[in-house]
């Protein structure tokens, strides 16, 4: 099994900054895909930015430009930089991996308030 603890999220004005941190433990090894999905309430949940193993990103239209995400595979963690945070940006925020069987494994997430 695979275990993902966010931190991070918080309280934040509009054009502020947060960096959102996502540790993995557990059975890691064959984990290829880590990435941040966000759901706003009545919302469904959607993706916000993955990266690889080796380090191929991808990022949702909404936060290119924002954001950045990033991994560091020997400490087995990755973080997602927010940057210029529109009221939009609400959510809670959940880290995901994906194993090269496409198995899922999430964590609890943690909730980004911005405020205009």
């Amino acid at each position: 099994q695979v275990q993902l603890v966010e931190s991070g999220g918080g309280l934040v004005q509009a054009g502020g900054s947060l960096r959102l941190s996502c540790a993995a433990s557990g059975s890691i090894f064959g984990i290829n895909v880590m990435g941040w999905y966000r759901q706003a309430p009545g919302k469904q949940r959607e993706l916000v930015a993955s990266i690889t193993r080796g380090g191929t990103t991808t990022y949702a239209d909404p936060v290119k430009g924002r954001f950045t995400i990033s991994r560091d595979n020997a400490k087995n963690t990755v973080a997602l930089q927010m940057n210029s945070l529109k009221p939009d940006d609400t959510a809670v925020y959940y880290c995901n991996a994906r194993s090269y069987q496409f198995m899922d494994y999430w964590g609890k997430g943690t909730l980004v308030t911005v405020s205009s």
